[in-house]
């Protein structure tokens, strides 16, 4: 009998092959495991909070990682400058002291309205038009064949071979 936890396999285990063929499946089913539980959203996480941190312009209200919520003034390479508070103090952080990007997020929140009120807006259009000619429209999509010209000469000569 064997102990999945440990290296150990019965009695008559070859000690110089490194363990049952079990063992090395259950420790790389662990390692694959960790990989799509923890390391990969965690990368796809600071990927997303790259991104934020780089689209920052001028006129943005931010918070930082310490709570502190101001204006931006100033964007640099890698540092920006914040106006905070009704005396207009201005700061100095690191890009990578900003926790969240507020007119960002208020930005996709309206893009995604907008977005939704347009669909809903088609789906409505799509069953008024549906109620009125009794059934739904089709499109049908055509392949562009060429010029009006080129079309002429392509009916000429099928007639001239016609004939």
């Amino acid at each position: 009998m064997f102990n999945l936890f440990t290296l150990e396999a019965g009695a008559g285990a070859n000690p110089g092959l490194g363990g049952n063929p079990a063992q090395l499946l259950l420790i790389v089913g662990m390692v694959v495991l960790m990989y799509f539980m923890v390391l990969r959203p965690q990368k796809k996480r600071q990927k997303e909070e790259q991104e934020m941190r780089d689209s920052i312009q001028i006129g943005d209200e931010i918070v930082t990682i310490g709570g502190i919520m101001g204006r931006v003034v100033t964007v640099k390479d890698d540092s920006i400058v914040v106006e905070t508070g009704t005396d207009r103090t201005k700061i100095k952080f690191l890009k990578s002291a900003i926790q969240t990007n507020q007119t960002a997020n208020d930005r996709m929140a309206a893009e995604k309205k907008a977005a939704e009120d347009a669909k809903k807006a088609q789906s409505e259009k799509n069953a008024i038009d549906q109620a009125v000619n009794g059934k739904k429209k089709k499109t049908k999509t055509v392949e562009n064949k060429g010029s009006v010209e080129e079309l002429k000469a392509e009916e000429d000569a099928q007639k001239s071979d016609e004939e």
